[in-house]
């Protein structure tokens, strides 16, 4: 038996799923509290499982951040799917995240079917309660209980962080007996880099058009103290000449955007000052060359 401050210690790994711009990473990131995984209003913007950990006096919660659940086509999109689901095999807790403010369709449907095959307990986790009206609710939680034996349902608005404490309260209740398995001030367990190459990815896609973000791929490629300030170079890779147009932009001024609203979201993160040095370059159909997916970090 684990104990500290005299009460038994819990802990254990809890796995986000759902459709693609459900929501995940922004409840991560409200449930720990800091942010992790990187935020857009576009869907398949997480790629990689991400991890954040949350600590407190009597558990530690581990929480998987992972890519949108969805028909796939193409290596990279199959690579995600396939991190998602392998993602809920390893953890005590799924959270299956929906959308307030839609009704069950086929997405859902599927994983559902997919959710059938695990032993894992899973909680349904009714997001953007902001966005539905209120008796829509009940109607909704109705219909999702008939399609599955929930073990929790919890309706959250993730952006505004409303029943987010009770949803980490009912987490905890359910995680078994265990060690604390990172140190209390460490949040995640993604590298200095990867966290980085997320950010300047993140500002990608929030900056330029439809087209363009999904064919990028971000790859820091250096990282070392140059005095007072971390030196940070990085390579951004599109697919096609007139992409690498769109990031540089005229004159470079779209570069610069994005590389000012990267470092200062870097900087805050490392708690220190950065450097950073972005380069763009053409690599031809990379989401659909294994070689190619393996050097940009998916494998």
């Amino acid at each position: 038996m684990v104990k500290k401050n005299n009460k038994k210690y819990r802990s254990g790994f809890v796995a986000i799923i759902g459709r693609p711009n459900a929501g995940k990473s922004t409840l991560l990131n409200a449930l720990v509290g800091e942010k992790i995984s990187i935020v857009s209003d576009r869907p398949q913007t997480t790629r990689n499982r991400i991890t954040g950990i949350l600590t407190l006096p009597d558990a530690q919660v581990i929480f998987l951040d992972t890519p949108g659940l969805h028909r796939h086509k193409g290596l990279l999109n199959e690579y995600m799917v396939n991190t998602a689901k392998e993602a809920c095999e390893e953890v005590d807790i799924v959270l299956f995240m929906v959308e307030a403010d839609r009704n069950p369709g086929e997405d859902e449907r599927e994983i559902v079917e997919f959710l059938k095959g695990l032993k894992t307990r899973v909680f349904l986790v009714i997001n953007k309660i902001d966005l539905a009206r209120k008796d829509s609710l009940l109607p909704l939680i109705n219909k999702y209980s008939s399609m599955y034996n929930f073990s929790e349902i919890i309706p959250v608005s993730s952006l505004k962080g409303e029943n987010v404490a009770d949803l980490n309260k009912t987490i905890i209740e359910y995680l078994p007996e265990g060690p604390q398995y990172y140190p209390e001030d460490e949040m995640t367990e993604q590298p200095e880099r990867f966290i980085a190459a997320e950010i300047i990815r993140e500002k990608i896609f929030r900056m330029t058009g439809d087209e363009v973000p999904y064919s990028t791929a971000v790859l820091v490629e250096e990282m070392k103290e140059r005095g007072e300030k971390i030196f940070t170079r990085a390579d951004i890779y599109v697919e096609k000449d007139s992409h690498k147009g769109i990031i540089i932009g005229a004159k470079g001024q779209m570069l610069k955007k994005i590389g000012q609203a990267a470092r200062r979201d870097i900087e805050r993160l490392l708690g220190t000052p950065i450097y950073l040095e972005l380069w763009v370059k053409v690599k031809a159909d990379w989401r659909e060359k294994p070689g190619a997916l393996r050097e940009m970090g998916y494998k």
